[in-house]
């Protein structure tokens, strides 16, 4: 099983035109993450791409390529590239430069996105939602197949046997889904062959077991091969050297970034009698280390995913040393644990 790290890059927001200060300290802390990760020697790092003032990643492949020059090992991932507001021909290119810088450990994780302020940003219409995706989706694996590309569409100008460069170093670009509990999302990543990324954000994790079926059910109707399908689980995480102090250290920013999008959503406000019960019967990796190998290896058995990946909460919202520690224990701690438990079931 893969183990990774996923964040959205929280800031507190400049509001200035110029002098970001705020935004280029998130941005070098990033880095640090991600440096960290790699010596600690997690499998992936992963940066999801936004268009708002409290997430300093809008460009996640940029940041990864500056990554790319400070690390050896780790994957380099988008969680998410929000595709149904994107170039797909530019996407490509992107990412296979950043392959390239690399040395071929770039990947896209595809998806709708959690926010939608992409749309009107980039000139599309909500009301083009699922059309967006679907089309845009099948542009991005067509160009991954093939150097050059035939292809008409809605909402794109049509491409007539060009080629798209640079190519990846990788044979073709790690292509990946992100989902968040649509039916049609998990059977069209099946019926693709796609590897599949599950956010589970909320509910108890036993609830998405079916879902998961449902993905590799459709890949076995469309004659691929289940058992080499990759499948990611992905929950908010956060390690500490105790029970206590990982809760009491997670609680505050997850409140306030819980109850702000909440706000927008209508959903109704948290607190922390919610967080303790998400954390005990929920999805929330919170905990002392051994708590994080208990609740990993609890997914595996519901899921047998391939991949975990963490999604910390960091920024100004959490002491960066803490956020630093937390990728420590996880590689350090948590990591050697999951994969010799792994490689025991392998040679059962």
């Amino acid at each position: 099983m893969e183990l990774g790290i996923s964040s959205f890059g929280e800031i507190h927001p400049d509001h200035v035109s110029g002098g970001a200060r705020n935004a280029h300290e998130r941005v070098q802390q990033l880095l640090e993450e991600i440096k960290l990760a790699d010596e600690v020697g997690l499998d992936v790092f992963a940066l999801g791409e936004h268009h708002r003032p409290d997430f300093v990643v809008s460009a996640p492949e940029v940041i990864l390529s500056a990554a790319a020059a400070q690390t050896k090992n780790i994957k380099l991932s988008s969680s998410v590239t929000v595709l149904s507001s994107a170039d797909p021909v530019r996407v490509f290119q992107n990412f296979a430069t950043l392959d390239l810088v690399s040395n071929g450990r770039a990947e896209i994780m595809a998806g709708r996105g959690s926010f939608i302020e992409s749309f009107p940003l980039f000139g599309y219409d909500l009301n083009d939602y699922d059309g967006l995706f679907t089309e845009k989706l099948e542009l991005l694996l067509a160009i991954n197949q093939s150097e050059k590309v035939s292809w008409e569409g809605q909402f794109r100008a049509a491409i007539q046997n060009l080629g798209v460069y640079p190519r990846p170093l990788q044979e073709s670009l790690p292509v990946w889904l992100a989902v968040g509990g649509t039916p049609a999302s998990a059977a069209r990543a099946g019926s693709l062959n796609i590897p599949m990324t599950v956010a589970i954000i909320g509910g108890t994790p036993d609830r998405f077991v079916p879902f998961v079926k449902l993905f590799r059910q459709a890949a076995a109707q469309a004659g691929h091969d289940v058992s080499k399908l990759p499948l990611a689980i992905n929950s908010h995480f956060y390690a500490a050297d105790t029970a206590q102090q990982a809760i009491d250290d997670f609680f505050p920013p997850y409140e306030l970034i819980m109850n702000r999008v909440g706000r927008e959503r209508g959903w109704s406000p948290i607190g922390r009698d919610y967080v303790e019960f998400m954390q005990k019967s929920g999805p929330l990796m919170v905990g002392s280390p051994q708590q994080i190998i208990d609740k990993i290896m609890y997914f595996y058995e519901l899921f047998q995913q391939t991949r975990y990946l963490a999604q910390l909460i960091g920024g100004h919202l959490v002491p960066h040393k803490k956020i630093l520690r937390a990728i420590e224990l996880f590689g350090t701690e948590v990591a050697p644990v999951i994969r010799k438990e792994m490689a025991s079931r392998q040679t059962v």
